[in-house]
């Protein structure tokens, strides 16, 4: 009974140390596959960082043009991205194509906002997922810690510059037509709030049609054709964006009604189209107030900080000025014309 007991006791601690053995030569093997499998894994998909820009439709104006033009010229393979582009006007549709953009699983996420509201649930998903959020062109109301940066006009210093310029003209009294952009943006918002302060405080200013064309030249006519169907007096076109003043000079145009300097309209723009800084110069406009599309060098250079383990500036804002009809030069149409 003892020799039994024994071969028993025996074969058990055989084999315990047979299976303790094959453990411990597992784990060995799956740290050096582990190990070799990340030698083998590039940190980016052949070499590339990953963007998914989103942006206002590049047909709405000259300047979101040149905007898109100068991002594609910049975000390109040969740059080292691997970038994909989705475009609306309108916000809910913007939100959709960022959470997709965080499915895909991008680096970045590159946003010109539609609308200023309701961003803060896919920037917190994005930010859960690791994707890294930088604004550009417009600001939105969410959080600072949902991005890593925006690069922006300043959009109240645009609206109150242009007011600014515009009282400076001392005239007897302003009865405005005021075309104001895609509502809830922040050029909008930005453009129309230092205009409705003015209002708001003088007794001699007037807001005699507020309405927004988005962006559209067409419905800046229709706007403005509607107020010289109507016979209502005014002598101030405040349109938030060239394409709308241009719109509104040819209902202008088509009523024999004449503006520019020394004329019975004042016509103001924004964005410095090249072709519009051209009717300052002309002196058939009166005023534009610049809004810089430049933006993708900027971001660039945001991504390399970020990728080297940097951290940038958090609001980068773009440097930009108004330009008056009575003293612009060729060489600022030149210079600063999109």
């Amino acid at each position: 009974m003892k020799k039994v007991v024994a071969l028993i006791m025996a074969s058990v601690f055989a084999f315990s140390v047979v299976g303790c053995s094959k453990k411990e030569d597992k784990k060995e093997t799956t740290k050096s596959d582990e190990t070799k499998a990340e030698s083998q894994t590039p940190e980016k998909k052949d070499g590339l960082i990953k963007v998914g820009i989103i942006n206002n439709d590049p047909n709405e104006s000259g300047y979101r043009t040149a905007n898109d033009a100068d991002l594609k010229a910049m975000f390109t393979k040969e740059n080292g991205y691997d970038a994909s582009f989705n475009y609306s006007l309108k916000n809910d549709e913007q939100i959709q194509y960022a959470k997709t953009f965080i499915q895909d699983e991008v680096d970045y996420l590159l946003l010109s906002a539609a609308d200023t509201a309701g961003w803060d649930s896919v920037l917190q998903d994005a930010k859960a997922a690791g994707v890294k959020v930088i604004l550009f062109d417009r600001t939105i109301d969410a959080d600072p810690s949902l991005y890593e940066a925006s690069i922006v006009s300043d959009m109240n210093k645009e609206g109150q510059t242009a007011v600014d310029w515009l009282a400076s003209q001392n005239l007897p009294e302003y009865n405005v037509i005021h075309i104001q952009g895609v509502m809830g943006s922040a050029a909008q918002q930005g453009r129309s709030g230092a205009l409705d302060k003015k209002v708001a405080a003088e007794g001699n200013w007037k807001i005699v049609k507020q309405q927004t064309a988005e962006w559209n030249a067409e419905k800046a006519q229709q706007i403005v054709q509607s107020v010289i169907d109507s016979g209502e007096k005014f002598n101030v076109i405040y349109a938030e964006n060239d394409d709308m003043a241009k719109g509104a000079v040819a209902a202008l145009d088509a009523a024999g009604i004449s503006h520019g300097v020394g004329k019975d309209v004042v016509v103001m723009g924004f964005d410095c189209n090249k072709w519009a800084l051209e009717e300052l110069l002309k002196q058939n406009w009166n005023y534009d107030g610049q809004c810089n599309p430049f933006q993708a060098s900027y971001i660039d250079a945001i991504i390399k900080d970020l990728e080297a383990g940097k951290t940038p500036e958090k609001t980068i804002i773009m440097e930009e000025k108004g330009f008056d009809a009575a003293t612009i030069k060729q060489e600022d149409v030149d210079k600063y014309g999109i």
